[in-house]
């Protein structure tokens, strides 16, 4: 578990660091790439280890008899966040922006809206427009440098043609992990609403010291009737190449519904993915991301310390994810001067606020889930990229 360890991902068709200069311009001689959310580490032993007995068996055929595969979900999710699931219950998809997408195109139709709370994950909003559905923004409101919940100012919004929302817990990019009365409001907004709640909660394990994750099937066992839940290992053990991700109802009739288009989409399992999904979700997996999590808890008070102390910049505090959310506001600055800053002279690749949907604007988003060493250099490039507000 060596995560000082500088790998070089250069030439590995790593869209993180080789797309790096071509989508924003730092050059890759020098950059250093803090955009895509996916980690700089090779992820534990298990999991590297099913990968090479797959490759020493040399046939890679269809992938059957996945009930072990479903036990190790069942387990980790009883184990590591007090949710007892059935294993029945659990659909495999590419991915968690493909279940989004699945469940967008099973439980509405096009022009029903859908809601984010935003600013949020950048892929919701790109994937329901795609699907030809009503985009609706609830804007968060910030309060005392963090996000908060607004039931009332979103009631008042609502039309009576929403059909879905998609909720972001833990949430990204803005790092919280939401407590358990705001998640009890999200669920009795959506029963107000007669919404379907998908509950996208992929940073589930990564929170940091201080913090616990709950999830939405146990602060509201009452709202399983029209609650979606998508999980995957991907962000924890850092294998998103993979394309493995999970779909899981416990409602018998949403369940059929959203069997019935996995059927007719033809979807079935990667057989890399679940072995390596299998890996990952044991003891072995556990304490690899036990170390992981305080390894990424340094980053985050390096980066924060380091961040705050320039005039203008905020680091909204990062309850959760290894994705830091940083405000620009008080530089004065438009967005298209801080990013030139950041990208031209400090050579960081940052992803933009503005894409993340409204009140991302005066925002960029940095992943710190790279080599301590790393986090270093961008905080001393950043001091210098905006040394005469100091």
């Amino acid at each position: 578990m060596d995560f000082d360890d500088q790998i070089n991902r250069f030439g590995t068709h790593s869209v993180k660091w080789d797309m790096m200069e071509r989508l924003y311009g730092v050059p890759a001689d020098k950059g250093l790439s803090m955009w895509v959310a996916d980690m700089d580490f090779r992820p534990p032993l298990c999991v590297q280890a099913a990968v090479e007995k797959m490759a020493a068996h040399g046939v890679y055929g269809y992938y059957g008899d996945d009930a072990a595969y479903r036990e190790s979900i069942r387990w980790w999710m009883q184990t590591r966040h007090g949710w007892a699931l059935d294993t029945a219950h659990i659909f495999t998809t590419h991915g968690l922006v493909n279940a989004t997408g699945l469940v967008i195109d099973t439980y509405t139709k096009p022009g029903d809206g859908v809601i984010l709370m935003t600013p949020v994950y950048h892929a919701f909003a790109r994937t329901i427009k795609a699907a030809g559905r009503t985009l609706v923004e609830c804007e968060l409101p910030l309060v005392d440098g963090r996000y908060e919940m607004d039931f009332a100012g979103w009631d008042a919004q609502m039309t009576g043609a929403e059909r879905m929302l998609i909720l972001c817990s833990p949430h990204n990019p803005g790092g919280r992990v939401w407590t358990r009365e705001e998640l009890r409001g999200v669920a009795d907004f959506c029963k107000r609403h007669d919404l379907i709640l998908v509950s996208d909660e992929i940073h589930h394990d990564l929170v940091m010291p201080g913090h616990k994750h709950l999830a939405m099937p146990v602060v509201a066992p009452d709202c399983a009737d029209r609650l979606v839940m998508l999980t995957a290992t991907t962000k924890t053990f850092n294998i998103a190449g993979a394309h493995i991700g999970n779909v899981i109802i416990a409602d018998e009739a949403l369940r059929a519904t959203f069997a019935n288009k996995i059927m007719a989409m033809g979807i079935s399992g990667n057989s890399f993915g679940m072995n390596m999904a299998e890996a990952a979700y044991s003891p072995e997996g556990a304490v690899w991301v036990d170390a992981l999590v305080d390894y990424l808890d340094g980053n985050r008070r390096l980066f924060d310390a380091g961040v705050n102390a320039i005039p203008g910049l905020r680091s909204m505090p990062l309850e959760a994810t290894y994705l830091s959310w940083v405000d620009f506001t008080g530089t004065g600055m438009a967005p298209a001067e801080f990013k030139a800053r950041v990208e031209k002279a400090a050579q960081i690749c940052a992803n933009h606020g503005e894409t993340f949907g409204t009140g991302g604007e005066s925002y960029l988003r940095f992943n710190i889930a790279t080599p301590r060493a790393r986090v270093e250099e961008a905080v001393a490039r950043l001091k210098s990229a905006f040394g005469d507000l100091q």
